[in-house]
């Protein structure tokens, strides 16, 4: 019997009707995309000057712009409070070095590879503030350049397993400018006095061609073998996944010369890679789908939007690539007005688009898209990015995402939405699936729950724990009931520890969704110790199976991935051939 669709989606939702995007978010991508500097004939024009003058003149006004920064411009450590400490940014190491303390075991059927997770690390010292006659301004959290953090499982012939850790840089193109320069250079542009952003973006602009850095710290995936390192307000960087080292920016063989989403989708079916790419200026969100092979942009679609929005996501489903269109600004005075899903044919333009208004709110993670008759998803979302300040009372809390659904009916025009939790209140984002299920319908998934007090006074949430969904069942474990209020398993951390990064890895050839792994990377504030936890998707709220005590700190970050790799591939770099002292 035929089916028809509705586009099914589900996110950590709060429903408020005012907001704004707090600067302070720890998803604060909003784009800020390169201008490029003109040549000096350009701005002079009907000026006849022979080459050579030109670039005199040229390196003359640069070396005249970078005194005037330097004499008017004061850049200083931004300080951090006790309790933020582990947003301080680490050193590289340089190369992998072993981990010997292991506590537990690593499950037999765990899988070879890396486990991956990208984060904001700023060079030099730390975040910056200038200080000017323009005033003040300074680079917020999300600005710090990314840092990728990996842990390589190795199985051993005789079946034991080898773990190592290594840390390094993403060397974007502006990475590389400042680390020429070996000093700050690229002026804050985000948060301050209005008039010192006004200039720092007219100077970086004038000096570097760029108004603002481009970060790569948000997140980490692969296509046809190769990985990739990515935030929204630039193309990605191919990685050796190896080594860590930067091997170049993708640009789809010279095909996509856009921002690129931080959640690239892969296609169920056809492997094909789908993305979005959104700009301050027209065409101000393009969707674009490249080959299963990474070598072909195969469709590339102007969605005419009339204006610049944050998108920071796609979803997929088998037909279909989901919208999230959401005007949210940094204008603090701006109301939040509503918002809308588009659902997109996969190979379709944008008169195909049929368009939902949703309940205003802030929507940054898709849990899952999926078709589900006539309709489709779920995700994670909440009306502002805000954190709340101590000594709140519960509802005040509703600044935090939460886990919602939308039924989007692709014949009708219905719209239904509900919070999957109900009353159960649990403040969740950073949702993950197993990765078998993305655009499918899935029954579990993953969340970070966040730790409202401890969040309250840093400027980035804190995540105490771990949550699993249940979709089929109720929360009073009824199946039968699954329209109601899902159940909710919690996995929480002791007193003053939090993580990041959580990923799902499954068993290879598992029967079941839930046959695998979560695993995260997890500090102890009061210890100063980070950890990477194993937990059993299966036993979620048991005991931890395995718990792997880093060599190093490692900084709370954004987004994780388990990558399963060849090692022979790298038999002859030594560095994977270290032995245990």
């Amino acid at each position: 019997m035929a089916t028809s669709y509705k586009p099914f989606i589900s996110n950590c939702f709060i429903q408020r009707r005012l907001s704004h995007l707090s600067q302070k978010s720890p998803h604060f991508n909003l784009p800020h995309f390169p201008t490029f500097k003109q040549p000096l004939k350009k701005i002079l024009p009907g000026l006849p000057l022979p080459i050579d003058v030109q670039k005199t003149m040229t390196d003359a006004a640069a070396k005249l712009l970078e005194a005037f920064v330097d004499s008017f411009f004061e850049f200083v450590d931004q300080p951090l409070l006790p309790s933020q400490s582990n947003f301080a940014p680490v050193e590289e190491l340089g190369e992998a070095i072993l981990v010997t303390s292991i506590q537990g075991s690593i499950p037999d059927d765990f899988p070879e590879g890396v486990y991956i997770r990208n984060g904001p690390n700023p060079v030099f010292g730390g975040l910056k503030s200038t200080n000017s006659i323009f005033g003040r301004s300074s680079h917020i959290w999300v600005e710090g350049e990314g840092m990728l953090h990996a842990i390589y499982f190795k199985r051993s012939s005789q079946g034991s397993w080898k773990v190592l850790y290594n840390n390094k840089h993403v060397e974007t193109d502006t990475y590389k400018i400042e680390k020429q320069l070996s000093k700050p250079s690229f002026l804050p542009a985000i948060e301050g006095d209005s008039l010192a952003i006004l200039s720092a973006y007219l100077l970086n602009w004038l000096r570097f061609g760029k108004v603002n850095k481009y970060i790569s710290n948000t997140n980490v995936f692969e296509h046809s073998g190769k990985f990739y390192s990515v935030a929204e307000n630039h193309i990605p960087q191919e990685i050796d996944i190896f080594t860590l080292k930067t091997v170049r920016n993708w640009n789809v063989n010279g095909a996509w010369d856009r921002p690129f989403t931080s959640h690239p989708k892969k296609a169920p079916g056809t492997g094909e890679l789908v993305t979005l790419g959104v700009a301050p200026t027209k065409p101000f969100a393009v969707a674009g789908i490249i080959s299963a092979d990474g070598e072909k942009l195969v469709q590339k679609v102007d969605l005419q939007l009339n204006r610049c929005t944050l998108c920071h996501e796609i979803g997929v489903t088998k037909r279909y690539i989901v919208i999230m269109d959401f005007p949210l600004t940094i204008d603090l005075n701006r109301l939040l007005r509503g918002g809308r899903i588009g659902i997109l044919p996969r190979y379709g333009d944008a008169n195909s688009i049929k368009w939902f208004e949703v309940e205003p709110n802030c929507t940054f993670h898709i849990i899952n898209s999926f078709e589900d008759g006539h309709e489709a998803m779920r995700g994670c979302s909440s009306l502002d990015s805000l954190i709340p300040g101590p000594n709140l009372s519960l509802k005040e809390y509703e600044g935090l995402s939460r886990c919602h659904e939308w039924r989007l009916n692709m014949h009708s025009g219905e719209v239904k939405e509900k919070d999957i939790c109900g009353g159960n209140v649990v403040y969740m984002d950073f949702p993950v699936i197993n990765g078998n299920f993305i655009g499918m319908r899935n029954r579990y998934a993953y969340t970070q729950v966040v730790d409202p007090i401890a969040s309250s006074n840093q400027g980035a949430p804190k995540y105490g724990g771990l949550a699993k969904l249940y979709f089929e069942e109720s929360c009073k474990g009824d199946k039968e009931k699954a329209e109601e209020a899902v159940r909710v398993e919690c996995h929480m951390f002791e007193k003053n520890t939090f993580c990041s990064g959580a990923a799902f890895v499954p068993i290879e050839g598992g029967l079941e969704e839930d046959d695998g792994w979560i695993i995260a990377f997890v500090h102890n504030e009061d210890t100063n110790i980070s950890e990477v936890h194993i937990i059993d998707a299966k036993k979620f709220s048991g005991e931890v199976v395995t718990k792997i005590t880093m060599p190093r700190r490692v900084p709370y970050g954004f987004h994780g991935a388990f990558m399963q790799i060849s090692f022979q591939a790298q038999e002859h770099n030594s560095v994977y051939h270290q032995q245990t002292p």
